[in-house]
């Protein structure tokens, strides 16, 4: 509201709504007049700033009423008595009613600005009001990183989340956090800080949302519990802007590490929980940290292909067949005929580099998988990171390529994100990732005779088991001290129908995975640019054509030879950072289980 009148209106509107209320007489008459008296506060204060006067004026002073003289020297001792009840029983009954203002403020909320006795200081604390784009003040905000010592002396806003509150003596310190940053604040009681100021302080709940005005001061101590050590906060004005409510848990408890839980008794967050309430579970900093180390992979990824003259596209996610072939697809109605999910942007990398003149592109997007999979590893909804070139002789001009871009990944999140590497370490145990360079590559043959050798059951003819991959991945770091290589040379029964055979033996494909800590990140192959041999492939694999005719009529046009591979983000993150399970990788994972939040 700009307007005085505006103003007035919207104070006389939240009386006359008090008034209706106190009528009434509800058995939860203060919880209810609460933030109504605290609303109706702040329009006054707005009207004072707007006006430099109080609404109504200055109150008149109550006359004292006559009393006629007794004859007597005054009242007995009884008609005191009697007087002394009423005014309790009065007083008693105004309380309940909730026309003491001032003990309306002290109740559960803290919403208001304590007595009159404050009234001086009452634009210094207090609940905001509803922030409703209504007008633009001159406020610098800053943000908690951005605090720096040649600051000091000086005032600044910022608003961010009260992490932790400890009440001491006539103070009150704050954790003040903003994303994976922290600083403390303090306000203690003096000539500038009255009492009700902090006590209204003392009563915000953990995780609201604050307005903090301060002085940027040096403690003599660094502050340990905090990101901001060598600085400190002097509040001078606070605000609530969004106050939590009973809260599912504590962020503390879902941010404890399994280490300090069993070490102090204190409690943990079960999976389930943190992901039912994932909004509250995400602002820990371990999982802060994990989702912008996630976000940094996508970034890496995107300008590594960007250098080598790639072109970023976006493909269909509804489409009218199986993009992999096979039965692992969420299928539903499209209209009038039948339709699933993209099971990955195969079909379509292929046609835009190999058919579409564009030679080299990538992806990210989302990939469905109908696979009814409980397991630390599998989501039926993930974040892909695709790409396909073509290529001038082999195969492993892509290979090439995929070694450079992990390299460029774990050396970018090595170097650009060590603060979030050390939040993420405070909370899960994490062990550097070793790779070489360039990156190791073993044939599926190689990779085989290794666990037959260590007394493993593997077969060539089929493709490696999860297990068995685990363990070739653990024989890998122990022989050549890499926790990253590639494997190629897979057997043809075990990949897609439009993977290309090997030109000397038919049992094995020009195909390839790549794995880190024992477990697969890519998938991919070079592809059958010829439309024939496509053809005789999809029928063998059991495809029908009609299925994927649109695909099949772009290679008759003329096609590059090419390759390419699919990479699983949350899989990436997740055996990066050496975690356990890939739902801590995924902000609303979606397995067989879950499809809320």
């Amino acid at each position: 509201m700009s307007s005085v009148e505006e103003i007035t209106a919207a104070i006389n509107g939240k009386g006359e709504e008090i008034r209706v209320i106190k009528a009434a007489k509800p058995p939860t008459l203060k919880d209810d007049l609460a933030p109504l008296i605290a609303e109706l506060l702040a329009l006054k204060l707005q009207y004072q700033n707007l006006t430099g006067e109080e609404f109504g004026g200055a109150k008149p002073e109550k006359k004292a009423p006559v009393v006629q003289e007794k004859k007597s020297d005054g009242p007995s001792k009884t008609e005191l008595n009697k007087l002394k009840r009423k005014e309790q029983k009065l007083a008693k009954r105004a309380e309940e009613r909730g026309e003491n203002e001032a003990e309306a403020s002290e109740n559960k909320s803290a919403a208001t600005t304590a007595s009159s006795g404050d009234d001086a200081f009452a634009h210094l604390y207090g609940d905001a009001p509803l922030i409703r784009s209504q007008f633009m003040t001159e406020k610098v905000y800053l943000n908690i990183n951005q605090l720096s010592e040649d600051m000091v002396g000086q005032k600044v806003w910022l608003r961010a989340r009260l992490a932790t509150s400890r009440a001491v003596g006539k103070g009150v310190f704050f954790l003040l956090r903003q994303t994976v940053h922290t600083v403390q604040g303090v306000m203690f009681q003096s000539a500038e800080i009255p009492k009700a100021m902090v006590k209204y302080g003392t009563g915000i709940s953990l995780e609201s949302v604050v307005d903090i005005q301060a002085e940027v001061t040096k403690p003599e101590i660094p502050i340990q519990g905090a990101t901001v050590k060598t600085l400190e906060l002097s509040i001078v004005e606070v605000h609530v802007i969004s106050r939590a409510q009973d809260l599912p848990f504590q962020v503390d408890d879902a941010g404890r590490s399994a280490e300090d839980a069993a070490a102090t008794g204190l409690p943990v967050v079960n999976q389930d929980t943190a992901l039912n309430y994932r909004w509250v579970d995400t602002r820990t900093p371990a999982n802060q940290a994990i989702f912008r180390i996630q976000s940094g992979v996508c970034q890496l990824f995107r300008q590594y292909f960007i250098d080598r003259d790639f072109v970023e596209i976006h493909t269909p996610k509804l489409i009218g067949g199986a993009s992999e072939g096979g039965s692992n697809v969420f299928k539903l109605k499209y209209f009038n005929q039948e339709a699933c999910l993209a099971q990955s942007p195969q079909f379509y990398k292929q046609m835009t580099a190999a058919c579409g003149g564009f030679e080299r592109v990538f992806e990210i997007g989302p990939v469905f998988r109908a696979e009814d999979s409980n397991t630390h590893r599998h989501l039926c909804e993930f974040t892909g990171l695709d790409f396909e070139m073509a290529i001038y002789e082999h195969y492993y001009e892509v290979l090439d390529v995929m070694g450079g871009l992990f390299t460029y990944i774990f050396d970018g999140i090595s170097d650009k994100y060590k603060h979030e590497l050390n939040l993420i370490a405070q909370q899960y145990p994490v062990e550097p990732l070793k790779y070489l360079r360039p990156s190791l590559r073993i044939t599926f043959e190689e990779g085989i005779t290794m666990l037959r050798e260590a007394g493993v059951d593997a077969s060539f003819d089929e493709d490696i088991s999860t297990t068995n991959e685990k363990t070739l991945g653990r024989l890998v770091a122990e022989k050549y001290g890499t926790d990253f290589y590639m494997m190629d040379k897979y057997p043809q029964s075990a990949r897609p129908f439009y993977t290309m055979p090997d030109p000397e033996n038919p049992r094995w494909s020009n195909s390839y995975d790549l794995f880190i800590r024992g477990e697969e990140i890519v998938s991919g192959a070079q592809r059958i640019h010829d439309v024939d041999l496509l053809v005789e492939r999809a029928k063998a694999c059991g495809v029908p054509i009609a299925s994927i005719q649109s695909y099949v009529d772009a290679f008759k046009h003329g096609a590059l030879p090419h390759a390419g591979g699919g990479i699983g983000l949350e899989r990436v993150v997740m055996l990066y950072l050496g975690l356990k399970n890939i739902r801590k990788t995924s902000m609303f994972p979606r397995d067989p289980n879950r499809l809320a939040p």
